[in-house]
């Protein structure tokens, strides 16, 4: 191929993927429509919408509905067949995966409990491929075909992005995990892919672009989003929140320090102060509801060192706001008054509102949501080189291991 040649190849690559962003972003959309949005004369676009519909990545829906200005045009939209992205997820007590379409809507979805500490990391995959396997032929009826499969971990990933290097609530280490699920896959840390889904699909419209996000199960993650990119850290291992040290002469650790977040405020030490032995989440929940004392006093304790630890991350980073998602969103109302009431104390800059902490819509699914939309983004992030691979089956997959793209 000459360079001009792949020059030229180059160019049309970028702009299809401006078209097909422009069609994901907007509603009631036309080729005139994009060819604005994205700078492009009016007969490039239509060439390239052409392509798209011939790939079967966008779709026609009629004409432009009255009372737009001129004559109307044909409404575009992303197709609801064809390319799916794979979602799956290792907690310590379930395993989840689901598929999602080019809207990033989730289309076949299942759980199931299972309880994966120190369980041999090959019987917790070959139940979770199952689990997946299921997932994959429901979508395929509806007309989904998947293009990856992203594997949320509670833990250390590796910089390949497919090895779990340390997952200490699982009892794992170095476990080549991508492996088990085929060339098509990468795996991601947990709190990473919360984030990813909560820039992607959280209803912000695109106005919120940096902010900390903060969850918890067992363990407690946090996930930094900077200008509209995950940031990862020189090793790929920020946001590490839960071992934030918020007492010096508190409780031991899992992880050989003594005072961190996590002895507060993951969900074993609050059910342990909760006097809750049975049902976890939802039974502190109940608690909580009920008014119970303890529950109350625990989640007051818990809310006081998330906001200590959060404090730190704001003063540091300056973000627009604090998301909590996960489960930590269900006890948002006994969380947020105790991290509100710290973070108005000791973040230096008092523009900073308590509205500036915000609770995730995405609920539960977030994580399982980010994985499976993150693997459908290769496509839209690069439609060309999707189509070329379709078209050319020798080619490798589409997309990179990387989840870190706006």
């Amino acid at each position: 191929m000459g360079k001009g040649t792949g020059a030229q190849a180059g160019l049309r690559r970028r702009n299809m993927a401006l078209v097909m962003k422009a069609l994901a972003a907007g509603e009631n959309v036309t080729r005139a429509a994009v060819a604005a949005e994205v700078g492009l004369t009016r007969a490039t676009v239509s060439t390239l919408v052409d392509e798209l519909l011939a790939a079967g990545l966008v779709e026609e829906q009629g004409a432009q509905r009255p009372g737009t200005v001129g004559r109307p045009g044909t409404v575009l939209a992303l197709s609801e067949t064809g390319p799916a992205g794979i979602g799956a997820e290792i907690g310590v007590d379930h395993l989840a995966a689901c598929a999602v379409d080019l809207h990033g809507r989730v289309r076949a979805r299942a759980q199931r409990p299972a309880a994966n500490r120190s369980r041999p990391a090959e019987a917790v995959l070959a139940e979770l491929a199952d689990l997946t396997a299921g997932v994959v032929a429901e979508a395929a009826a509806a007309g989904l075909h998947p293009v990856r499969t992203t594997v949320a971990v509670p833990g250390l990933i590796g910089q390949d992005r497919g090895t779990v290097l340390r997952a200490p609530n699982l009892g794992w280490e170095d476990v080549p995990l991508a492996a088990a699920f085929g060339e098509a896959a990468a795996v991601e840390n947990e709190a990473n892919l919360g984030a990813l889904a909560e820039l992607w699909l959280g209803g912000h419209d695109g106005r919120l672009t940096d902010f900390v996000h903060v969850s918890a199960e067992i363990g407690i993650g946090a996930a930094l989003v900077v200008e509209g990119r995950l940031f990862r850290g020189a090793r790929g291992f920020a946001g590490e929140l839960g071992h934030v040290p918020v007492r010096p002469e508190g409780p031991r650790c899992s992880c050989g320090a003594n005072g961190c977040l996590e002895t507060y405020a993951g969900e074993e030490a609050l059910l342990r102060a909760a006097g809750v032995r049975t049902g976890r989440g939802p039974a502190l929940k109940a608690a909580a509801v009920a008014g119970d004392p303890a529950a109350l006093r625990a989640l007051e304790e818990a809310g006081a060192a998330l906001g200590i630890a959060l404090s730190g991350a704001v003063n540091l980073l300056d973000p627009q706001a604090v998301v909590v998602g996960g489960p930590l969103a269900d006890l948002a109302p006994w969380l947020l008054p105790g991290v509100r009431r710290e973070l108005a104390a000791r973040v230096t800059d008092r523009q900073w509102r308590a509205q500036d902490v915000l609770v995730s819509r995405l609920g539960h699914d977030g994580v399982l949501r980010g994985a499976a939309y993150s693997s459908v983004r290769t496509v839209l992030d690069d439609p060309a080189t999707w189509i070329r691979t379709v078209t050319e089956p020798s080619l490798p997959p589409t997309g990179s291991t990387s989840c870190s793209s706006r």
